[in-house]
């Protein structure tokens, strides 16, 4: 293999990896397509296992209910 080739092996391989970062960061930085993924993966953890998910809106539920109560108390 000559100079020239393996300049140019390496230039390709180099060419390569650009274009895979540039993927990964288009990816990364994909609101929609990264708000699609995390919605899926929220999905996929409901399905799982949902206890949780409904402790977390009873724990919601309690802290809204809570704000109501104090915003009532101080009128």
């Amino acid at each position: 293999m000559s100079d020239t080739d393996d300049i140019q092996a390496r230039i390709d391989r180099t060419r390569a990896e650009l274009a895979a970062t540039l993927n990964e960061l288009e990816d990364k930085l994909n609101v929609p397509k990264q708000l699609g993924m995390a919605g899926h993966r929220a999905k996929a953890s409901f399905e799982r296992d949902r206890a949780p998910w409904l402790a977390g809106v009873g724990v919601a539920a309690l802290a809204v209910g809570g704000i109501v109560v104090a915003a009532v108390k101080k009128r």
